[in-house]
């Protein structure tokens, strides 16, 4: 496989996986602002922004901090790179390039994605934000689905290798941003507005059965952190990107006949994370931990791109 094909196949897993995170926390920010039993307001939105890391480029449009303004930022910004429509657009582009490495259905949802944002320029009311957030939602779940009817061969490790990647970044920012920046100041731990807030972190990453089944118990905050870091059966959880990481990039070696830093990056992760428990992460602290993998995840994405010559 061309270094080329494997850096397109790699980033269109990346730019998908990214594109539909953003659309799950949009959904669930409005959820917690609209629909919960105190609004979060302004807080809310704030965060979504620093979720993704795009709070410095919204600020710098002067815009009000209000829910259709932080949703079209996130979702059709041209001045946003993480925006939807740029990571549709990008992923996509990346398409274009591959077509022979895709299946028509992994093309085809990519290209009705793009096309679905194409002529929207507002996102409008609540209502008809999350229905365009719906239809986003559907293609990035058919492109799921398309993967894994995917022959298992060096392009589907690629595609799956980016989209692993991505997922790890969204859950440690994800989890750092509610520790650190949401809850109101004066609002208790446990309260109303806390309790909404992680139910919204579950909604995003599409895991309020997957708590009831691992811990049969009320929410609470430290046995959801111990879920999305260490639980390997949840594959949003940043051990479970890891195993995957690890699995992608065992099956190209054996394929390629290439492997180094990367790998050695991916199973010292792995390993870490076996070893660690929750106990531990918060003694450390918790904010520190996530920088830290955070930090570490971005070297195994830069040793990712040296290793196959992505360029």
């Amino acid at each position: 496989m061309l270094s080329r094909t494997a850096a397109s196949l790699y980033w269109i897993g990346r730019y998908v996986e990214r594109a539909e995170f953003t659309a799950r926390l949009i959904e669930a920010t409005v959820r917690l602002d609209a629909l919960s039993a105190r609004p979060a307001g302004a807080t809310a939105w704030e965060s979504a922004l620093l979720v993704v890391g795009a709070d410095r480029g919204f600020a710098a449009t002067g815009a009000d901090l209000r829910p259709r303004e932080v949703s079209n930022f996130l979702t059709l910004a041209a001045n946003n790179p993480s925006s939807i429509r740029a990571c549709l657009d990008a992923a996509r582009w990346n398409a274009k390039s591959v077509r022979t490495a895709l299946t028509r259905d992994a093309w085809e949802t990519v290209n009705r994605a793009w096309l679905g944002l194409r002529n929207v320029i507002d996102m409008g009311d609540t209502r008809e934000t999350l229905s365009v957030i719906e239809r986003i939602r559907a293609e990035t779940r058919g492109f799921e689905g398309a993967l894994h009817r995917m022959l298992r061969n060096e392009a589907y490790a690629f595609l799956g290798l980016g989209a692993a990647i991505e997922r790890a970044d969204n859950t440690a920012r994800l989890i750092d941003v509610k520790y650190h920046l949401l809850l109101p100041e004066g609002e208790k731990v446990g309260g109303v507005i806390d309790r909404d807030q992680w139910t919204t972190i579950l909604h995003t990453v599409s895991a309020n059965t997957a708590y009831r089944w691992l811990y049969h118990d009320e929410l609470k905050p430290w046995l959801v952190t111990d879920m999305l870091i260490l639980k390997s059966e949840l594959p949003r959880s940043l051990s479970g990107s890891a195993d995957e990481v690890l699995g992608h990039l065992a099956f190209i070696g054996k394929r390629l006949g290439r492997q180094g830093e990367a790998d050695r990056l991916a199973r010292q992760r792995q390993a870490m994370l076996a070893r660690t428990n929750i106990d531990g992460v918060f003694g450390q602290g918790l904010h520190e931990y996530l920088e830290a993998f955070l930090i570490e995840n971005a070297r195994l994405d830069r040793a990712i791109a040296a290793q196959f010559r992505f360029g």
